[in-house]
């Protein structure tokens, strides 16, 4: 009998499972150690974690003129990337924005990216003294790193906790391995930590903002509680919630909840001015609630798909299909199947030089047709939400366009190492597993089919 999903995971909109097989259980993240993440750019430079702290940095290779961007490898552990990042440019006494990076890394994690730093130079680096975070520079360049130039992320990941025997766990991988291998994929979800699974509101804030209503996104982020948060937390939100005093607020909202305090500051003078506090936020946070709902809507429609039987690895009439580049990245470039071209585009996607993809909805993009796009309509009228409600007059930068995002991922260079005793849990097993990821797909989808977790926040997700 299929593994039931979790409610926290519904609640996300992801709804089912992939594969039939039983989970492992266990436990991810119980040492930042336990999840290590490597970038890797196009060109295949790959970030590595293994660069140690060293208190005399080496100049790396300077071209023949300058050239205005300093490219270094970041190594963080349990840091925020958006935190981490302002904490350094603060350091080096630059502006954030001058800042470049490819992608947002795991916070509960240890993790190596590229970033690149304007008109820094290399000895300007041992100004920065972070604890859990090293800076290594590799060379100069005339460009800034950006998310154009990022293939994906390797993960070294190890579930700790297991309750099962050594072949019991080992039969239950290989299983699920080879029905995703069948299924030519997994399915491309977004992952929990786009929601935050201690507290997963991000994607209600987004909903209240698309829906006009900031007072009640404003509140969603500020005051409303988590059972899984801690309780200093939970309890000054329930003040705030009940008070709706921001002003006091200040005195007994955590330190800690950073955001949270500059949102409050803006709101303790300006009570009714939302728009003016959300704007105190780090513009990519601020983005973030948006597309954190429009990120819901796409797991509900990837859902109801798999709900209905309907392939995700072969067009139906009226399914958006995306053309695939050498790397295996999917570009601008689409075409909708119809019955004139449906032998041509399943043949497309049987060679891997093309997805079937479903809509992010803004408002430009269009809904699929067909079968697919009457479950997105169905979707859109139970949320009471329109694409047009995707352009924000008040806070236009977080106005989405939306776009097409590929509905299966491949899982490459899969390999998990034999189970043995877990160290720190006694006689329970512990197994090691490393796969590469494209951008923007993520390794938690990949491991809720492994694992199967009942409890994700206990399972560590």
């Amino acid at each position: 009998m299929p593994e039931q999903v979790s409610e926290l995971e519904k609640n996300l909109g992801m709804e089912v499972y992939a594969t039939q097989t039983r989970g492992i259980g266990g436990v991810i993240r119980f040492f930042l150690e336990d999840f290590v993440v490597e970038e890797q750019l196009l060109d295949g430079s790959i970030a590595k974690t293994s660069i140690s702290a060293v208190t005399t940095l080496v100049e790396p290779p300077h071209p023949e003129a300058w050239r205005k961007y300093l490219v270094c490898v970041l190594v963080k552990r349990g840091w925020d990337t958006i935190l981490a990042g302002r904490r350094i440019a603060q350091q080096l006494g630059i502006d954030f924005r001058d800042i470049h990076m490819a992608g947002i890394k795991d916070t509960r994690a240890i993790t190596a990216q590229h970033i690149s730093l304007k008109n820094v130079g290399w000895k300007d680096l041992e100004k920065v003294r972070l604890e859990g975070v090293m800076l290594q520079p590799v060379g100069y360049s005339h460009r800034p790193i950006s998310p154009h130039i990022l293939l994906g992320n390797h993960f070294h990941i190890t579930i700790r906790n297991i309750q099962l025997s050594k072949t019991e766990t080992e039969e239950r991988i290989r299983e699920t391995w080879k029905e995703l291998q069948t299924l030519g994929g997994f399915p491309n979800f977004f992952g929990h930590q786009r929601f935050g699974t201690v507290r997963p509101i991000t994607h209600k804030v987004g909903r209240a903002l698309v829906k006009k209503n900031l007072e009640k996104a404003a509140l969603t982020f500020l005051a409303e509680p988590s059972p899984f948060e801690h309780e200093d937390a939970r309890e000054a939100r329930r003040r705030l919630m009940e008070e709706k005093d921001f002003s006091k607020a200040l005195e007994f909202f955590p330190k800690r909840l950073k955001y949270e305090r500059l949102m409050l500051k803006h709101l303790a003078k300006r009570p009714s001015d939302f728009a003016g506090a959300f704007r105190k936020l780090p513009a990519q946070l601020r983005r973030l609630f948006v597309q954190a709902y429009q990120s819901y809507l796409f797991n509900r429609f990837l859902s109801r798909r798999m709900r209905l039987g309907i392939s995700l690895n072969e067009p139906q009439i009226g399914d958006f299909v995306v053309r695939m580049d050498k790397f295996g990245l999917p570009t601008p470039k689409h075409e909708t199947a119809s019955s004139s071209n449906i032998d041509a585009v399943k043949e497309e996607v049987r060679k891997g030089r093309a997805c079937v993809a479903l809509p992010l909805v803004g408002y430009v993009q269009e809904l699929s047709r067909g079968k697919q796009g009457e479950s997105e309509e169905e979707i859109l009228e139970e949320e009471h939400v329109r694409r047009e409600d995707f352009r924000i007059p008040f806070l236009k930068e977080i106005s989405l366009k939306g776009r097409l995002r590929v509905c299966l991922a491949s899982l490459k260079d899969f390999t998990f190492d034999q189970p043995r005793e877990d160290s720190v849990n006694f006689s329970k097993l512990m197994v090691r597993l490393r796969f590469m990821l494209i951008r923007g797909c993520y390794a938690t989808v990949v491991l809720r089919e492994f694992m199967k977790p009942r409890d994700i926040v206990a399972a560590g997700f």
